[in-house]
């Protein structure tokens, strides 16, 4: 995923913002967005409110692309000497650190508008999805474990969807936001061996480098972990064939990314990343299906 080796992309400066927030590569926007719309789906036992839905669906770009600068701001002493990122604009100069946190503000800004038009304890909710946002990224520096503040980051918005739409948190939101946490250290995993050789020279830590030679195996039990969560999820509310269809097709792409990151390999753990997009994808569908054709 190495950009460019020139310094002076298309697009210029343009060019380099959305090359730092990745709207570019709008992967970790479909990661975020389907377990939202699942929660969105089940908190309005059917398709949700329009203007919540399209609070939601553009607050999860916004945040994703927010969160995204945040990480690079962080990561600028340690991007040049990655491999997959010394091309990024903040270790090549085209953004400056000013520049990137102006961006991050802006960004975050713009979200929180967006939450002003739910209700008030949404808006609260929302001040803690901050502060998981911008403490992800350094969370790397202390602990082995940021793919689990990863998982909150990007679940925050599963309990966010149930105060928008019901005013309160039920026991099933926290079910959604602890699979949803299990599904995205199992894929942040994956995405941390693309660059664990890299991050044990430098000294940055992931799960991928905790689990060692037991990788595969962790990935594995987290994703059944979260199979399991939702196959609860799917008792409490009451989803049917369509949604288990759904869990089924999710299962099958879980065993294929296992067979993808067997021998650990950059590219092919890359290709696993990814393909938690169409896993998460095919709940999602299951769901709208099993509400639509009760």
């Amino acid at each position: 995923m190495a950009m460019s080796m020139t310094n002076t992309p298309k697009g210029g400066k343009l060019g380099a913002y959305i090359q730092l927030m990745r709207a570019d590569r709008p992967i970790g926007t479909y990661l975020l967005l389907w377990p939202t719309l699942w929660a969105l789906w089940i908190a309005a036992e059917g398709v949700p409110p329009l203007h919540l839905l399209l609070i939601f669906c553009l607050g999860v770009w916004l945040t994703r692309s927010a969160g995204c600068v945040i990480n690079d701001y962080a990561d600028r002493h340690f991007d040049g000497h990655v491999k997959r990122t010394r091309e990024r604009p903040l270790p090549t100069g085209r953004v400056s650190e000013r520049e990137a946190l102006l961006l991050f503000a802006g960004l975050m800004l713009a979200a929180f508008v967006l939450v002003l038009f739910t209700n008030g304890m949404t808006i609260l909710m929302s001040v803690a999805g901050l502060a998981l946002a911008f403490s992800y990224p350094f969370m790397k520096r202390y602990t082995h474990f940021p793919q689990v503040v990863l998982g909150a980051a990007f679940g925050w918005a599963i309990p966010m969807a149930f105060t928008a739409v019901q005013e309160q948190l039920p026991l099933i939101a926290w079910l959604i936001f602890s699979a949803k946490m299990c599904w995205t250290v199992a894929y942040d995993t994956q995405y941390a061996m693309v660059d664990r050789d890299d991050d044990l020279k430098i000294g940055i830590k992931s799960t991928a480098v905790f689990f060692g030679r037991h990788d595969r195996l962790m990935v594995g039990l987290l994703h059944i972990a979260a199979l399991a969560l939702l196959l609860v999820i799917g008792a409490m509310a009451g989803l049917g064939v369509w949604f288990h269809l759904g869990l089924a097709g999710a299962a099958v792409l879980f065993v294929y990314q296992q067979w993808l990151i067997r021998h650990r390999e950059r590219m092919p753990c890359l290709k696993a990343f990814l393909n938690n997009h169409w896993a998460e994808l095919l709940v999602l569908l299951g769901i709208i299906a099993d509400y639509a054709l009760r």
